[in-house]
């Protein structure tokens, strides 16, 4: 199949699921919130946070619910800290209305938020080997934003590096992760390439700078004034400030271009790509509730295989082997988390707030550190 032939299909294919999901907004029953649960009197809870049905930072609530049990192929993690993504408020919300069609059409299908997390290793199941009680460990998992989260052994989990702490690696997973598979699985990018990050002060950015460098790219950073001073202290070669300067009409070409923001026409980057040039487009730009997030990702899609240049949406997933990746970059000194804000448990409605509004920088962390009387009856502490 040609990839005229292919990139139509796809644009079939979401068009046909656009539809699908408008016909049952349209046409479907108007549902109840998820019930609150009932738990025995000898069941062990936690806090978490939870929403019952889809809408603003409102429906989130910090509840007790029933802490995860420890099954044979997980590990039970007591979470020291978390995060917030745009992941979580798109996933909150239930918009883009497609994400429904996995996450539940009418109602959410988990009342559980986040995925960033690391702790303390609580209780491991029969079969894992890789980790044991009292072990520091960080990465992604659904349903992070709480007390306790269950992981698989195989999945996006690693030691956490002893040079960060538990706030640092627990912005991670998500923007770190999205950062790494779509320069290095999706770019390409090597030692001596010209690198743009458009959106260099954000979460995904701040990690993207970085690890361009780590691969030995010239990085340009755009971002705005605040953030100039930012971009340049975790290693931008050099920093647009796009108040001042419009980047696509600096004459510069670049290799390889990151958009976390999507505040430029696409065709105007194919004036500062080389010809044979990648320009990716990442998930943390989209807004809207219907085809609006669709719209610039099937641009690129039909653009793609008509240019020299290759146009793409990134799609990251949490993976081992990249969590252990980006352990070692950070070990190293290569790559370091940088948070704007910290929040408790209580105040995510308020950070997810304050990162929907769009003015964060880098990450905004959340503190889940247990007591001082609890740290003394762990595991790590015996």
């Amino acid at each position: 199949m040609s990839l005229r032939a292919k990139s139509l299909g796809i644009v079939v294919l979401i068009g046909a699921a656009v539809l699908v999901v408008w016909l049952w907004f349209a046409f479907g029953p108007r549902p109840a919130p998820v019930p609150v649960a009932h738990y025995p009197p000898n069941a062990e809870l936690m806090q978490a946070i939870v929403r019952r049905q889809y809408g603003s930072p409102d429906v989130l609530s910090l509840e007790r619910i029933e802490k995860p049990a420890v099954v044979d192929d997980r590990v039970l993690v007591r979470v020291h800290a978390s995060s917030v993504n745009p992941y979580d408020y798109h996933f909150m919300e239930g918009t883009p209305y497609i994400l429904r069609l996995d996450a539940g059409m009418r109602v959410p299908k988990s009342i559980r938020l986040g995925v960033d997390f690391a702790g303390v290793v609580e209780a491991v199941g029969k079969s894992v080997t890789r980790f044991k009680p009292g072990d520091e460990v960080f990465g992604g998992a659904s349903g992070a934003l709480a007390e306790y989260v269950n992981v698989r052994e195989a999945g996006a989990i690693a030691l956490k590096p002893a040079r960060v702490s538990f706030e640092q690696a627990g912005v991670v997973a998500v923007a770190g992760l999205t950062a790494l598979q779509a320069l290095r699985d999706s770019g390409h990018i090597r030692a001596g390439q010209k690198v743009l990050i458009n959106g260099a002060s954000g979460g995904v950015g701040t990690f993207a700078v970085q690890i361009a460098k780590s691969f030995g790219a010239e990085v340009t950073g755009v971002c705005s004034t605040r953030n100039v001073a930012l971009v340049r202290s975790i290693g931008a070669d050099h920093v647009i400030d796009y108040t001042r300067e419009n980047v696509t009409r600096s004459g510069q070409r670049y290799d390889l271009i990151l958009d976390n923001v999507g505040n430029y026409p696409l065709l105007d980057f194919r004036h500062i790509l080389t010809p044979k040039g990648t320009y990716l487009i990442v998930g943390a730009q989209i807004t809207g509730n219907w085809i609006q997030p669709l719209w610039r990702p099937i641009k690129a899609t039909v653009l793609s295989p008509f240019v020299s240049q290759k146009f793409e949406l990134v799609l990251s997933g949490l993976k081992q082997k990249d969590v252990l990746f980006l352990a070692d970059l950070m070990q190293s000194g290569k790559l370091t988390p940088v948070i704007d804000r910290r929040y408790t448990l209580s105040e995510v409605p308020a950070a997810v707030r304050y990162l929907e509004a769009g003015h964060a920088r880098a990450k905004v962390a959340i503190d889940l550190s247990p007591p001082a009387a609890a740290l003394s009856d762990s595991p790590a502490a015996q």
